[in-house]
């Protein structure tokens, strides 16, 4: 059971957290886990990768997808939905009058059984739910939807109804163009359109074509039908929508099966309408040829080989394995296998919050489990960075600067969707202004420090050469023209910035910001070296033109100041004058609040003038660089920092997990793992910021399970020259099995409280170089290797 997530009864009260709970992607879609009558109200999505729209003023966003797989089933006139049925499990009071001796509302069906599940082995979402009428039959729907793997346009869908008694059956199902848009309408110009079947099917193809606002780029929806047992149906035209109005004389015992095929296409690439809408129904067509069977079988095998890639056994703890086997489907479900022009947004594809933006959360929490099971992916996501590095120097030429100043919230060109007040006061209502966009320079580092991770997992200089060592130099220029050089104390410093710790804006020398930038400014010196070596044009031209040379470069990385451990106490001062703020216990600040969603952060936040952080700041630094610390220097920062942390942001929880690994104390940071592993499993998460909804999936925190896991418990790391084994696993495991991919080969490990097993596949390049705790060895092509704990 370790393979399905599963939810019995209904609460209107999970519904948005079942959305993301139970959504089902591809990486080019994204489908939320509504059920098929829901709607907007609901919040029903559908959303496409790389497709954004502006309406006005508004912030712009993802566009939501008309949505194919609305279904709504009538028995003998009656409506059939877990919205209006009287719900015998929660005890609702239209059921209780009558065990109590009163006259049940028999025009209201009764929900008797309702269930809500996941398949990730499969990536394939199911629900059931029975209903009782008010005439005494038992009518079970039962459903199940996937984002084809194999056919990223397609969403597939059986939808099946039995009942216990004779009656008539009314299904209405179609395309629904009325959407959840959170600063919308996006779509416009919107027809409906019924074409001919072409192929031996008797029913038609039905579409749904609209443009965006701001681009007019096309999207049609077009939806293939039908039911094996036929039936009469009609096809209903609206302004908003198409549907079809199927009609079935049902039989008891006899179920009647509805297959949709639905396929969605935007013209993300100059593609006309005609053109989109042409694909989008042929695609269709195609699909309902092939049949649900072939369909599934196809898309599962895609997701065994996913699995084969990257799945994860832990031995003695069924709660991690699930929440783990979890974590990796919600990154395998938006991962962009297929280009490199779309990254991963903050919040996956299961909406529109937080603009729909990529931010660093992908170089940092993400990147990682893909360099160790999909490089190709890892190099996808940095591909993105290199195409968008036209608005990163737009952005720093925008304030000033020279080089590339990368967007806070990026999109699909990379400007920066982010706004100067993200925020609103819960008290007023009014705008915060908030430093985010302008002030959290981090961004160039950890863009130029993904780049470089990739080329160190793969070796392949080609990411480099194809616009990477550009993108490292213009992030180092960048750094050089915002810094600024202390002459009194002969040192660069970096100045006027806002860390990971966002409840601390506009502070001077935040140990991380300036320990990334002078990771940023080697990066930027050796990909250049790469650079002239493999292009020297290109290298000549990057030099042309700018007063920065890599002598400037060069003498900044040497004299940049980063924050270093007091000599006596062994911690790092997150920032100048960070100490000299109030020292206030966390649940002290907490007791101040006025109102459960007020923010701590911004121009007079409670949190401000205090110690208390936003999230893990020092101690992400510490694990990113963690052979430059002594053990004792992270545990003293760890046990500092750590009560001093609101975890106000999912990002937080598994940087405590990774570092309580690398200092010996898994048990510590076991807590943060799950804390990590179940966010989006349990809804356990902020839901505001003001009166801001951030609500969604939580890929960074996804990504970051992967890394306590594998990095922290199973001690793993990989340089590109050799691998290194320290676990360090919590009480309740007995062991941990991973597959990984490292130096161009694929690997398995074992790691259990005896020993620690390596198999290498028998079709690797070469060998590979092991350190397990003090020793060392060489692992060759087919060898397996056992080395005693």
């Amino acid at each position: 059971m370790s393979w399905i997530v599963r939810e019995n009864g209904f609460d209107p009260e999970r519904i948005a957290h079942h959305g993301n709970k139970f959504m089902i992607g591809n990486g080019v879609l994204g489908y939320r886990g509504t059920l098929e009558e829901f709607s907007k109200s609901e919040l029903t999505a559908t959303i496409v990768a790389g497709l954004y729209d502006q309406v006005g003023s508004k912030w712009r966003e993802p566009v939501n997808a008309p949505n194919g797989l609305e279904t709504n089933v009538f028995w003998n006139g009656t409506r059939l939905s877990v919205l209006e049925a009287g719900n015998v499990a929660t005890g609702d009071s239209a059921v209780k009058s009558e065990s109590a001796g009163g006259e049940r509302d028999r025009s209201r069906p009764e929900l008797v059984a309702h269930e809500q599940s996941l398949n990730l082995r499969q990536a394939v979402h199911r629900r059931r739910s029975v209903f009782r009428t008010g005439d005494g039959a038992e009518v079970t729907i039962t459903s199940e939807r996937f984002c084809s793997a194999a056919r990223t346009e397609l969403i597939v869908c059986r939808f099946t109804v039995e009942s216990s008694q004779d009656g008539e059956l009314t299904i209405v199902t179609g395309i629904n163009g009325d959407v959840w848009d959170i600063n919308g309408p996006h779509l416009v110009r919107m027809e409906s359109g019924a074409h001919a079947a072409g192929d031996d099917a008797t029913w038609e193809v039905v579409s749904l074509t609209a443009s965006t606002q701001e681009l007019g780029l096309p999207i049609t929806v077009a939806e293939a039908a039908e039911v094996a047992s036929g039936g009469e149906h009609e096809v209903l035209h609206e302004d908003l929508s198409i549907r079809r109005r199927i009609h079935v004389r049902c039989r008891a015992g006899e179920p009647v099966v509805l297959v949709k095929a639905v396929a969605v296409v935007a013209g993300l690439e100059g593609e006309t309408a005609n053109q989109v809408q042409a694909a989008a129904i042929q695609s269709a067509r195609e699909a309902r040829q092939l049949g649900y069977d072939r369909l599934l079988s196809e898309h599962a095998e895609y997701w065994e080989r996913k699995w084969s890639a990257s799945d994860i056994i832990v031995v003695g703890d069924d709660e991690a394995q699930l929440a783990l086997r979890y974590s990796m489907y919600q990154l395998h479900i938006i991962a962009p296998e297929r280009s490199e022009k779309v990254s991963i947004p903050a919040r996956g594809l299961s909406g529109q919050v937080y603009k729909g933006a990529v931010f660093w959360d992908t170089e940092m929490f993400m990147l990682p489990f893909f360099l160790y099971t999909q490089p190709e992916v890892a190099r996808n996501l940095m591909m993105y960075r290199v195409h968008t590095l036209g608005g990163a120097k737009r952005k720093a030429a925008e304030y000033g600067y020279e080089g590339a100043f990368y967007a806070w919230e990026s999109q699909e060109t990379g400007e920066d969707a982010c706004t100067l007040f993200n925020v609103n006061d819960v008290f007023t209502g009014r705008p915060m202004r908030t430093y985010f966009r302008d002030k959290q320079v981090h961004i160039s580092a950890d863009v130029a420090y993904g780049i470089w991770q990739v080329y160190a997992f793969t070796g392949d200089d080609r990411l480099l050469l194809d616009g990477g060592a550009e993108v490292a130099w213009e992030c180092a220029k960048f750094f050089y023209s915002y810094g600024y050089f202390n002459p009194r104390k002969q040192r660069y410093e970096i100045l006027d910035v806002t860390g990971p710790d966002e409840y601390h804006e506009r502070v001077n020398n935040n140990a991380f910001t300036n320990r990334m930038v002078k990771e940023c400014l080697r990066i930027a010196l050796d990909a250049m070296e790469i650079l002239k070596r493999g292009n020297s044009e290109r290298y000549e031209q990057l030099l042309a033109g700018s007063h920065i040379q890599p002598e400037h470069i060069r003498d900044m990385y040497e004299r940049l100041y980063v924050p270093e451990p007091d000599a006596q106490s062994g911690l790092i001062e997150q920032f100048d004058r960070y100490y000299a703020l109030e020292d206030v216990a966390l649940p002290q600040l907490k007791s101040r609040m006025l109102h459960p969603h007020e923010y701590l952060g911004g121009g007079n936040g409670l949190a401000t003038t205090t110690q208390i952080l936003k999230q893990a700041d020092v101690v992400l630094m510490l694990h990113l660089f963690k052979d430059d610390y002594d053990p004792a220097i992270k545990k003293a920062n760890w046990a500092y920092y750590e009560p001093r942390t609101e975890h106000g942001s999912s990002l937080s929880a598994c940087i405590y997990a990774l570092v309580a690994a690398d200092t010996g104390s898994p048990d510590w940071g076991y807590p943060y793992f799950m804390r990590t592993a179940t966010i989006d499993l349990t809804g356990d998460a902020k839901q505001y910021v003001g009166d801001l909804y951030i609500g969604g999936t939580h890929p960074a925190a996804n990504g970051g399970a992967w890394m306590a896991a594998v990095l922290g418990f199973a001690g793993l790391r990989y340089d590109g020259d050799k691998a290194v084994l320290r676990p360090a696993l919590p009480s309740a495991w007995q062991a941990i099995e991973f597959p990984v991919r490292l130096g161009g080969g694929s690997y398995r490990i074992r790691v259990s409280r005896e020993e620690v097993v390596i198999t290498a596949h028998g079709d690797n390049p070469a060998g590979l170089r092991f350190t397990v705790g003090e020793g060392e060895l060489a692992v060759a092509p087919g060898q397996e290797v056992r080395i005693p704990v």
